[in-house]
């Protein structure tokens, strides 16, 4: 009877290590896995002042939507445009996306987020999203969303003044 027992014993505690082994990361990679890279990111966007050089809304090109404007990205998490007479205080920063509803195939992908507390009818609004970052440099940061609703792609670059 006790072997029975010690077997027994001896099954689950084989199959507790090995569960205690195994990964649930399918992917190898962990979103927590972007800090370097999302600290890269943040501190090329305080790095200066920005303009919008490309603003594509589903096909649209509405960029001069945006002429004149100068984007400061601080570290605090504001983010004011400003174009000599208006200024536009919002909020921006770089997080981990870890939607899976999120239209990129990458789980652990980064996001660039921006928002202007303004009303719909307001074209800084079009601004206001969780948008996919293509790349970054020192002098360009490309960013680019696709609607679940429509399945429109919008397209926001910055370039560095």
């Amino acid at each position: 009877m006790k072997k029975g027992f010690y077997f027994g014993v001896l099954v689950m505690l084989g199959f507790s290590l090995m569960s205690s082994m195994c990964s649930n990361d399918d992917d190898g990679g962990s979103p927590s896995n972007n800090t370097q890279q999302i600290a890269q990111i943040e501190s090329t966007a305080e790095s200066g002042s920005w303009r919008i050089t490309n603003f594509n809304d589903s096909g649209q090109n509405e960029t001069s939507d945006f002429t004149g404007y100068a984007f400061t990205f601080n570290s605090d998490g504001s983010l004011i445009a400003t174009n000599g007479s208006d200024s536009l205080t919002g909020t921006w920063s770089v997080t981990n996306d870890s939607n899976s509803s999120d239209d990129s195939s990458s789980d652990d992908d980064i996001d660039f987020n921006i928002f202007f507390p303004v009303p719909e009818s307001n074209n800084f609004e079009d601004l206001n999203d969780d948008w996919d970052i293509t790349s970054v440099s020192s002098t360009k940061i490309e960013l680019i969303d696709i609607s679940g609703g429509n399945g429109g792609t919008d397209i926001l670059v910055f370039e560095k003044n």
